[in-house]
């Protein structure tokens, strides 16, 4: 497989447009438009995104942000920094906050959590669960991720699916490329922190076999790629989430439409006992 790729040179990183995929014979090829990888159309099953070309979508939960003390709401009350995050705090998972809260689902806490933020309207606001939530963070140093970015505490985690998959770069797609350009960023330099890590959009292969994208008010991540690829890559690097089914979208807390009552549904979300990690996630 040759790729060949269109390219506009700027002063620190590549402008791209499209990539030719070449299989075996010059006559066999597959055009790739770059701009088409942005996130999935609401109401559409996760699955069938980007025309059915990957075999799995992975909901990668974005974990809650543990801090010392010192940065507390009941001490600052002031959301910390992305560098107070990348250097102090850690992950609390949602299967903790589950446990803590009562919450019983990764399903509710995702609804608590876009009621939080005036992203729900009746009927699908859970307003008790929002105050529940809200009473959790406010008593204990832990604040919930920001909606709608790549969350500080994956971008690491991200970078190394990229590793893993032996790659130098990433393609980096905004989420209006058509008034943003579609970059390469080479992966060292983002893990370096010469170039700083994207906020949102969608990171991209070069050779278009997976991506991460999020939306703009979510709390979540979407990996597509191979099943195989993502189970690896989940496990090895402890991610939290679960794999999209057949009837999965974009609102999959509203399981009154069925979106997460199959793998994952809130009466089954299993997790570890002793971590506390979701582990229905990679072994369903």
């Amino acid at each position: 497989m040759f790729p060949t790729i269109h390219t506009t040179l700027s002063t620190q990183i590549t402008t791209l447009q499209s990539i030719t995929f070449q299989f075996g014979s010059p006559l066999l090829s597959c055009r790739v438009q770059y701009e088409d990888f942005t996130y999935p159309n609401y109401g559409v099953p996760l699955v069938e995104a980007y025309d059915g070309r990957f075999e799995s979508a992975f909901i990668l939960l974005h974990p809650f942000i543990h801090v010392p003390a010192a940065l507390s709401w009941s001490v600052t009350s002031h959301y910390p920094n992305d560098v107070q995050i990348l250097e102090h705090a850690t992950k609390f998972p949602w299967a903790q906050v589950s446990a803590k809260t009562g919450l019983g689902s990764c399903a509710r806490i995702n609804q608590a959590l876009l009621t939080s933020i005036g992203s729900l309207a009746d009927p699908l606001a859970d307003p008790s669960a929002s105050n529940t939530l809200q009473s959790f963070l406010e008593n204990h140093p832990v604040w919930m991720p920001t909606e709608g970015r790549f969350e500080p505490l994956l971008q690491s985690d991200i970078l190394q699916v990229f590793s893993q998959a032996e790659v130098d770069e990433l393609i980096f797609v905004p989420e209006f490329p058509h008034a943003d350009p579609i970059v390469n960023l080479p992966i060292a330099d983002l893990k370096t922190g010469n170039i700083p890590f994207p906020t949102s959009g969608t990171l991209l292969a070069p050779d278009a076999s997976f991506l991460f994208t999020v939306d703009w008010d979510s709390f979540f991540t979407l990996f597509y790629g191979s099943r195989a690829f993502i189970a690896r890559a989940a496990q090895s690097l402890n991610l939290e989430g679960f794999f999209a089914t057949a009837n999965t979208d974009h609102a999959w807390f509203n399981y009154s439409m069925g979106c997460a009552t199959v793998t994952l549904s809130p009466e089954d979300w299993q997790t570890d006992p002793v971590s506390g990690r979701v582990i229905s996630a990679v072994t369903s």
